[in-house]
């Protein structure tokens, strides 16, 4: 494994307490037995293992963001689903960009919480050491632009929020 000089970012650990009770659509959280595993989890930053107990809940990361910020991102304000442990979890085990062995959306935002575009990385068929260092790129110019306040990095399929990566 390559060790990367950006941080994935996992949901906060109170976002997560929160999660675990009412998600950010309001709605009761129902963890679930996880038998086949494989569901990116947002606590860690890893996948499920068969039997572990889950939680499918919607999340809103740059109302949060905002909340701690005082951005207004307004129109750019969107909640979808993520996996996250049912109950607390140790967080991520390494410092390495997880999820990147499939085709990935980096979306930049300013402090304003505004979209300043995007960039879609990896391919499904690459090998994961090319993977991670087109993700370093990706984040390497997204970084370069000062305007660039923080990342999300985005699954393509489904659009869903994996983590986000801010500026040091």
């Amino acid at each position: 494994m390559q060790t990367t000089t950006y941080t994935a970012r996992p949901i906060e650990a109170r976002a997560l307490k929160e999660l675990r009770t009412t998600d950010d659509a309001g709605r009761p959280t129902t963890p679930f037995t996880d038998p086949e595993g494989d569901a990116p989890l947002r606590c860690c930053l890893r996948r499920s293992e068969p039997g572990e107990r889950i939680a499918l809940v919607s999340y809103a990361p740059l109302r949060r963001w905002a909340s701690e910020t005082g951005a207004t991102p307004g129109a750019y304000d969107e909640q979808g689903p993520v996996f996250i442990h049912a109950d607390e979890c140790e967080g991520p085990a390494g410092d390495t960009l997880p999820f990147t062995n499939a085709h990935r959306t980096v979306r930049r935002y300013s402090a304003e919480g505004h979209i300043l575009g995007g960039e879609l990385v990896g391919t499904p068929d690459a090998v994961d050491q090319t993977c991670t260092e087109a993700f370093e790129q990706a984040l390497a110019e997204a970084f370069d632009d000062p305007a660039v306040a923080l990342v999300h990095v985005r699954a393509v399929e489904y659009g869903c929020f994996l983590y986000e990566v801010r500026r040091d």
